[in-house]
């Protein structure tokens, strides 16, 4: 049957390509070459293999351009971004010096200007203290005055406040954003762990109107709605940076190698397509195996198929479950903190060696643990 194939497609190759002669005719002198068949396919297979090429290379330079383009629209968007925030300055530097003019040259009001400022900002700096990265960001830089006029001094201070609040905002809305980014990839709501309220100096300062809130700390009202708003989104990242404190996002081991994920797979007993509802983590008898969060042990003891199991509660809905142990090194109504073992990796239950099993659960649901890992790896890379 498949030489009888063969043959059909040996002669529609024939009939596509019948042997040709080909004259060519030099100084007197007549020349013949035959172009076989074989020849013919030889000589087509190069020119589509040329034409493919061609258009790999072709496709390829498309890509590179486009990607070149569209990294140009990136730095073009940086550099107005950049141009924005340097003519914001000068803006703000000319105010100051139209006001140096108006007051001319009152030191006294000016000095009382920058005092209320430092006291506003001092408040709000109070509160970035121990969060992760703060102190470098908002370091206060020394003004160099050299020989400088009183006014000059001033001066030069009024613009260091400038730099401290814009880090200040900065730094605020970068790791809020960055948090609640996390929470996305975790599948939760950053929403429902954030309250807008802007905590300054302990008491909460309620002020959505910036009139009021200068009126509090008796500065400018511009001055006044930047406080605010670096305050509000400090308020934001430390509410979502405590949540993240409480939420299963640390690994249960030290070994981040998976032998299992999450989702259908085949089973390893019955060898037919079946929902898998954690993670499995391999490795040897009596591996530690820790809290991925902070919380209360809501149960230690044997569950069907799943063997020895330590489950955790962590509190609004949070429950984790470590399955296959070898052994249990905590007790039910115990607080654990992240990290803290709670008991030893093993092969108990439905098990075909060594691993453990490892499940996050939300509201009752099973959820895919390896997002709350991946969310808690961003968290630490915004630290």
């Amino acid at each position: 049957m498949a030489i009888a194939h063969f043959h059909r497609l040996r002669k529609t190759l024939e009939g596509l390509f019948p042997e040709r002669h080909l004259y060519v005719r030099s100084g007197g002198e007549m020349r013949g070459y035959v172009l076989s068949t074989n020849k013919q396919l030889a000589c087509a297979a190069g020119v589509g293999a040329a034409a493919l090429w061609m258009g790999v290379c072709t496709a390829a330079m498309l890509v590179n351009a486009l990607a070149v383009s569209q990294t140009d629209q990136v730095v073009l968007k940086q550099k107005a971004y950049y141009e924005r925030l340097n003519a914001d300055r000068q803006a703000r530097l000319n105010s100051a010096v139209a006001q140096l003019s108006a007051t001319s040259g009152s030191l006294d009001e000016l000095a009382l200007s920058v005092e209320k400022r430092h006291a506003a900002l001092a408040m709000l700096v109070s509160d970035f203290k121990g969060a992760p990265g703060a102190a470098q960001a908002l370091a206060v830089n020394k003004p160099a005055i050299g020989d400088a006029s009183p006014v000059e001094r001033i001066q030069a201070t009024r613009m260091d406040q400038e730099r401290l609040i814009d880090a200040a905002e900065g730094f605020a809305k970068s790791r809020a954003e960055r948090l609640r980014l996390a929470m996305r990839m975790a599948g939760l709501d950053a929403g429902s762990f954030t309250g807008r309220g802007a905590s300054l100096g302990g008491p909460l300062i309620e002020a959505k109107d910036p009139r009021a809130l200068a009126a509090v700390l008796d500065v400018d009202e511009e001055f006044a709605a930047r406080i605010h708003r670096a305050a509000s989104d400090m308020s934001d990242m430390r509410s979502l940076g405590a949540a993240a404190q409480r939420l299963p996002f640390n690994r249960p081991t030290a070994n981040p190698a998976l032998s299992s994920s999450y989702g259908v797979r085949f089973d390893p007993f019955t060898h037919r397509p079946a929902f898998h509802s954690g993670l499995d983590f391999p490795g040897a008898f009596y591996t530690p195996i820790m809290a991925t969060a902070p919380g209360v042990i809501s149960f230690t003891g044997v569950r069907s198929g799943y063997g020895n199991t330590v489950e955790i509660d962590h509190g609004g809905g949070f429950k984790t479950r470590y399955a296959h142990l070898q052994g249990i090194a905590v007790r039910v109504g115990q607080r654990v903190v992240i990290g803290q073992r709670v008991g030893a990796m093993g092969s108990t239950g439905r098990s075909t060696g060594p691993h453990l099993h490892y499940e996050v659960w939300v509201n009752g649901r099973a959820q895919n643990p390896n997002r709350f890992l991946k969310a808690g790896e961003y968290v630490q890379q915004a630290g």
